[in-house]
């Protein structure tokens, strides 16, 4: 795989590159957040591993320009930030994982593939195009229509409105949620699935005067053009 590495650790970062050119990856190591936006711009790379303190851009906002820029490949956090509300920042930036330093090079190799595994399955296994009624998600483009109309989404309100369109009148959990867009495996005992579904119910529903999501109480969202009394 091609691999880029954002680090501006030195010795850090030969390790790494080390590490990963003798398990048969081809590594590019930049030290600079700006430097490795551009470089993101004019070439492809099959996975990122990005530190989150890094000079000329830091780390979650390299991320989060990238996925503006609809970059979609797999970044993995690698970084000495390891409070909840950190883990919570990076994967809602846009990151896929979240590795804390000090670290296990084989657990970084274990999750570099695990992610290309992942990355691989959902590229076979997505049609072009998700449609619900009068609701459209390209997944190519990252674009999301309604009635011939171009909802304005961030990354993480597109996967949680994937996650629904691959099942329409489906119960989705918050743990299901959970899992699907922000890769947590645990309850971070936060109100992110909660801010996230507003937003995305403001636009989804609000400029066409009807509800598409609804509550289930106790039990989670589902979507669904008519549903009984629990909204």
């Amino acid at each position: 795989m091609k691999i880029l590495l954002v680090e501006d650790d030195v010795s850090l970062s030969r390790y790494i590159e080390k590490g990963l050119t003798e398990a048969g990856h081809h590594v590019q190591c930049i030290d600079n957040g700006k430097y490795a936006l551009a470089i993101c711009m004019s070439e492809q790379f099959d996975i990122a591993i990005v530190d989150r303190m890094l000079p000329g851009l830091d780390g979650l906002s390299f991320v989060k320009a990238l996925r503006a820029s609809k970059i979609s490949m797999p970044i993995i956090f690698l970084t000495s930030l390891c409070g909840i509300d950190d883990r919570v920042d990076g994967l809602e930036a846009g990151g896929d994982d979240y590795l804390t330093k000090p670290f296990a090079f084989s657990e970084l190799l274990a999750r570099i593939s695990a992610l290309s595994r992942r990355s691989s399955t959902l590229s076979e296994a997505k049609p072009s195009e998700l449609v619900y009624g009068d609701l459209s998600l390209n997944l190519f483009d990252h674009t999301a229509i309604r009635q011939g109309q171009v909802l304005n989404l961030q990354p993480k309100e597109f996967r949680i409105l994937e996650l629904f369109l691959r099942h329409p009148g489906r119960v989705i959990t918050r743990t299901m949620l959970l899992e699907h867009v922000w890769d947590i495996y645990f309850d971070p005992q936060t109100s992110v699935v909660e801010t996230h579904i507003s937003r995305l119910r403001n636009k989804l529903e609000k400029p066409f005067g009807d509800q598409l999501i609804h509550t289930v109480r106790g039990a989670g969202y589902k979507l669904e053009h008519k549903y009984g009394k629990d909204s």
